[in-house]
């Protein structure tokens, strides 16, 4: 089966988040199932940087000007890449140093689209046509619009990533895209006045998935559903909406192989973790106390990510013998916010404002609780990390964070099915009582390891992830 995904990143040539992971994952499980598959993104100076040599597919006119579809193979993948400097040569992906979205990021991303559709279309002839388009969050979602407008047999996937990023634009730009005005209707990609690129991909898509169960539910939700909750109802009843939990690359997240990392380590051989334990503390100055519980915290600054729950309980937190290091970056107020907690309390918080891929993996294998306190997470990825490296997930039961962690009480950790600590309301309140269940677990640590060897044990590999694709495409198909 010939299989063209569309996206904005991929790891490791681009990356802002867990789109990048699975783009850099979902596509090589698929061919190493015998499928042939491609990938088609932006030409980002950083990506220009890693992939190397590229070959000249074709360079047509477009809505945006002449670009260039470029080629390569990229660890043994092949990757077409958009080279349309005017567009794409900026050092961020999608908005500038202030943290402004780019004025022309509708047209950035509608040339995205574009060229993805017209590729599955048998744009490289060498190649031919496709018969799935596999379309990535917004920025992709035009793609299945561009096929429909075009009659083209090609079947499409759109994968909600997630949803609180909808793509929304004046809808006067529609007239320059290439689509027709009909499309700009409450059937079809009009949303509140706009157009949503994102609705576009629900509305067009032959089918719908997102990235985990439980997150497909939730959006069908008024509370949850981004005010696309009806489209997705709709879908659901049709039997076109659908959950597939992301998995875990094992190239790039395994303890017993990561050179990231400053020692490494297995289920059954586990003196390395407090080894990169007593590494992360040198690290970030605090005391090497191996008996301290350090939870660490890798994240986007949002309140979605739940960074104020932490920070409205930490100083009934830093009352126990514990550290906390955080790597993250996002809203200027939880930033400061962290700068005065970790001023406070210098022998017990570490902070690094920023993202830092290398450090993620020491933090994330030298830490004992990773705090994934979301909002609301699609399916969350450093929770499965967690899980990888025996660092067991404190999260809120919602999204794919339900659907990976099993809380950690009485009869679970008797039965082997504890892996982490769940709490279930959105408040500081209902984390804290996690914290300090987690707290109380550390004191006994027979039961700790019993709770951490079930973590490692658990299997998020992407080749049943690509299983459950295959089923979903040859059903389209």
């Amino acid at each position: 089966m010939k299989i063209l995904h569309i996206g904005s990143e991929m790891y490791p040539l681009i990356k802002t988040g867990g789109l990048a992971d699975v783009l850099g994952a979902l596509p090589y499980a698929q061919q190493a199932m015998g499928n042939d598959v491609r990938v088609i993104l932006p030409l980002y100076p950083q990506v220009a940087e890693k992939i190397g040599e590229t070959q000249e597919v074709a360079t047509i006119g477009t809505f945006s000007g002449v670009v260039t579809l470029r080629f390569t193979y990229f660890n043994g993948l092949g990757v077409y890449v958009i080279d349309a400097p005017h567009l794409f040569n900026r050092r961020l992906p999608y908005y500038d140093d202030n943290y402004q979205d780019y004025g022309d990021n509708y047209k950035r991303f509608a040339l995205l689209s574009y060229l993805g559709a017209q590729l599955a279309e048998g744009l490289d002839h060498w190649w031919g046509r496709a018969d799935i388009l596999h379309a990535h969050d917004w920025q992709a979602g035009l793609a299945c619009a561009y096929l429909k407008s075009w009659h083209s047999p090609v079947k499409s996937i759109f994968t909600i990533h997630n949803i609180a990023y909808p793509g929304r634009f004046q809808g006067y730009h529609l007239a320059e895209l290439g689509l027709p005005w009909e499309f700009f209707s409450p059937y079809g990609l009009e949303f509140y006045g706009e157009m949503s690129y994102l609705k576009a991909g629900l509305f067009y898509a032959d089918r719908v998935t997102t990235v985990s169960p439980t997150y497909a539910q939730e959006i069908t939700e008024h509370i949850a559903g981004g005010g696309m909750h009806g489209l997705l109802q709709t879908r659901q009843a049709e039997g076109r909406l659908s959950g597939i939990l992301n998995g875990v690359d094992d190239t790039v997240w395994n303890p017993e192989t990561d050179n990231l990392i400053i020692s490494n380590y297995r289920a059954t051989y586990m003196q390395g973790k407090a080894k990169n334990k007593a590494e992360l503390q040198r690290y970030f100055g605090l005391p090497e106390e191996k008996e301290s519980l350090l939870f660490v915290m890798v994240t986007r600054l949002t309140e979605q990510k739940g960074a104020d729950f932490l920070l409205a309980k930490i100083d009934e937190i830093m009352q126990h013998p514990v550290q906390l290091v955080v790597l993250g970056s996002g809203s200027p107020d939880l930033e400061n916010a962290l700068r005065y907690a970790q001023s406070r309390y210098p022998q017990q918080i570490g902070l690094k404002i920023g993202y830092d891929e290398a450090l993620s993996h020491q933090i994330i294998a030298g830490g004992d609780v990773i705090l994934v306190p979301s909002r609301f997470e699609p399916c969350g990825l450093t929770q499965l990390y967690g899980l990888k490296y025996g660092t067991l997930p404190l999260v809120r039961k919602t999204g794919g964070l339900a659907d990976t962690v099993n809380d950690s009480h009485k009869e679970s950790i008797e039965n082997r099915t504890a892996t982490g600590f769940v709490f279930k309301h959105p408040d500081a309140d209902d984390f804290m009582e996690a914290v300090l269940r987690a707290i109380n677990l550390w004191k006994k640590q027979k039961l700790w390891s019993s709770v951490r060897q079930n973590a490692l044990a658990q299997d998020f590999g992407w080749a049943k992830v690509a299983e459950q694709y295959q089923a979903l495409y040859r059903e389209v198909a």
